[in-house]
């Protein structure tokens, strides 16, 4: 049987890491029922775990002519790289230029599914509270967001299954933990009580809908779906299970967004108001839809999925 070559960008980010360990994990697994794999991994530098990937191809998605031939032979292309940042120029570039030379390589390479990660940042602020795709218009309100959303136009061309995961958690995640501790810090609160409603999802549990998707469930594409754990995340809960776990001091103490933002102030901390906004206020997707076309089970939630990702939490907040 011919192997099935799988295109990954973004293999040595967060989420890009773990959907390679996934498809690495089903490739070598006996009897997984899948036939043969193949991955090829793409990117500005080589994955630290050389051996889960076949092929290793050096390509820059700030650069266009570098994604020449990078899609040759494939059967299906998972771009899950994008840049993060504050330049709206470099952002653009990579986010909006190279998404659409990738589609177009992927396109001319005949390649069957195309699976393109975006993010639900691209509604902006909230309250937001069990929503439809689309169900408010999207009002991105940085370069990264409004980049992210631009590049969803040339994935949805191309016929991608286009994916809006809310907060993403687990080993590796350097932005939602982190910056809520130094909330936790600043504030010594529960801002406005914890009482906000949050789309979140496991990184291993992403990485899994990705690798499923990528072998032929799901839809067929051309669409765009939610993609966080069904079950939205209360801010209260979240805080007090990182807590229960050793990732910073038990709080107890609840105060209003605006009270938050005073001691946020004092304190010298540098979450800006609108990322406070991001946690303190409903961000719910309805995500229900993409795990049961994809037949994934979407595990038993954020929460539960702490007590592996704790002590990489507490290592790298100690090292911060």
């Amino acid at each position: 049987m011919k192997p099935r070559r799988i295109v990954l960008t973004g293999a040595t980010g967060f989420i890009g890491s773990a959907v390679l360990a996934e498809l690495a994990r089903i490739r070598d697994e006996p009897g997984a029922g899948f036939g043969a794999l193949r991955l090829r991994a793409v990117g500005r530098r080589e994955p630290a775990a050389r051996g889960r990937a076949d092929e290793w191809i050096p390509a820059d998605l700030s650069d266009p002519r570098s994604l020449r031939g990078v899609c040759e032979g494939a059967d299906v292309v998972l771009h899950l790289a994008s840049l993060v940042g504050s330049d709206e120029q470099q952002c653009s570039a990579v986010n909006v230029g190279g998404t659409a030379a990738l589609m177009a390589q992927a396109r001319a390479a005949g390649a069957g599914r195309i699976v393109h990660l975006s993010t639900s940042a691209v509604y902006g602020p909230g309250p937001h509270r069990g929503i439809a795709v689309d169900g408010v218009l999207p009002a991105p309100v940085s370069a990264v967001s409004r980049t992210r959303l631009a590049g969803e136009r040339p994935a949805l061309e191309a016929g991608a299954v286009v994916l809006r995961p809310g907060l993403v958690v687990g080993p590796g995640d350097r932005w939602v933990v982190p910056t809520l501790s130094q909330l936790v810090v600043s504030t010594k609160a529960l801002w406005g009580g914890g009482r906000a409603l949050l789309s979140m999802v496991a990184v291993c549990d992403l990485a899994r809908l990705i690798a499923r998707l990528a072998l032929g469930h799901g839809p067929a594409g051309g669409g765009i779906w939610h993609a966080s754990h069904p079950d939205p995340v209360r801010t209260a809960d979240l805080v007090r299970a990182l807590a229960a776990r050793g990732v910073w001091p038990e709080v107890d103490q609840d105060l209003s967004e605006a009270e938050c933002l005073e001691r946020m102030a004092a304190s010298g901390c540098r979450v800006s108001p609108r990322q406070l906004g991001l946690v303190a206020q409903d961000h719910w997707y309805d995500s229900a839809a993409i795990w049961a076309a994809a037949g994934c089970p979407p595990g038993p939630g954020p929460l539960a999925r702490l007590d592996e990702a704790a002590p990489w939490y507490r290592e790298f907040l100690a090292c911060g």
